[in-house]
């Protein structure tokens, strides 16, 4: 059953802070931006959507009776957080009839992650994609708390509901990401790892990738039914092995270039200059647990110029040369 739609929100209010005559707003709102992108973006999954959230936000801002607001950061958070629950309502809908399997859109975090990330893990694409089996009550919780570090008092002050409520909602929802979950590898047991697998990868060697794979190995692809790509995900050592394999004329004819996504090393593929994959993994003590491909264009133009900033990545291979 769909969850109620948030309430229309009522600020806080205070009397005694005078606004000036020429303020927009925009000194209230453009230090907590970052924040309120990173809220909107691990909500949704999608930085197309968490922006419009956050120009949305800005609109309400400008709009606001600001010299009543006593909080405007908390005031901001609130909003948004109640624009995204709303927003993945009907998200959740729109996914059951995507083409093919939906992930997350990868965001470039290379240089500056630009969306308020002050813990890292809730960042990763594994974990968004656990995220969108919660419910956007749950999600919310979760993500305020274990993001953010916002205490159950203000999440139950967002949320409108009782503290031993939202210590509920965090509770379940990290068992269900440490239930879908393995302990991760290190940064650097992650990358080499991700080159490992492209090298293997381009070869088509089959024992060199099973070699690398966890016995319940994931391959996940997103083409959003735009460009080619596996509709259903690939599953097992063996299975998964052959697949990639079987795909090594993927590799003809490509540069690859190592990029940031998420907090995590991730590859470009491009093909005549134009991006045409991004491809990461999730691993832990067992191996590479879990391969995505995002090969849907719409994906793929925001990591693009952090690609080709960074350069090409000779050490994955032929390919990349």
């Amino acid at each position: 059953m769909a969850e109620a739609p948030i309430p229309r929100i009522t600020p806080p209010l205070r009397l005694d802070v005078e606004t000036g005559q020429h303020d927009d707003g925009l000194s209230a709102f453009a230090p907590v931006r970052p924040r309120l992108f990173g809220i909107a973006y691990r909500m949704l999954g999608s930085a197309a959507e968490a922006e419009d959230i956050v120009q949305d936000v800005w609109l309400r801002w400008q709009s606001t009776n600001r010299s009543a607001v006593e909080n405007p950061p908390a005031y901001l958070a609130t909003t948004t957080t109640r624009l995204c629950i709303n927003l993945a309502q009907s998200a959740h809908t729109r996914r059951e009839t995507y083409i093919g399997t939906w992930l997350p859109e990868p965001v470039d975090t290379s240089s500056d992650p630009g969306i308020g990330a002050e813990r890292g893990e809730a960042l990763k694409l594994a974990v968004l994609l656990l995220l969108e089996k919660l419910s956007p009550s749950e999600r919310a919780a979760y993500v305020l708390r274990e993001a953010f570090d916002y205490s159950y008092r203000q999440i139950a002050d967002i949320l409108q509901i009782e503290e031993a409520n939202v210590r509920q909602l965090v509770s379940r929802a990290r068992k269900h990401i440490a239930d879908g979950r393995r302990t991760p590898v290190s940064s650097s047991e992650q990358q080499r790892l991700l080159e490992a697998f492209i090298a293997a990868a381009q070869k088509a060697d089959m024992a060199a990738l099973e070699g690398l794979f966890a016995e319940d190995v994931v391959s996940t692809s997103d083409g959003g039914g735009i460009v080619r790509a596996a509709r259903v995900p690939v599953c097992g050592r063996e299975r998964v092995a052959k697949f990639i394999a079987a795909a090594a004329h993927f590799w003809n004819g490509v540069t690859l270039a190592q990029v940031e996504t998420n907090g995590q090393a991730a590859v470009l593929v491009s093909r005549d200059g134009v991006p045409v994959a991004i491809t990461t993994i999730d691993a832990s003590a067992q191996g590479i647990d879990q391969i995505m491909w995002i090969l849907r264009p719409s994906k793929l133009a925001a990591i693009s110029k952090s690609g080709q900033r960074l350069g090409d990545v000779s050490a994955l291979g032929p390919a990349a040369a």
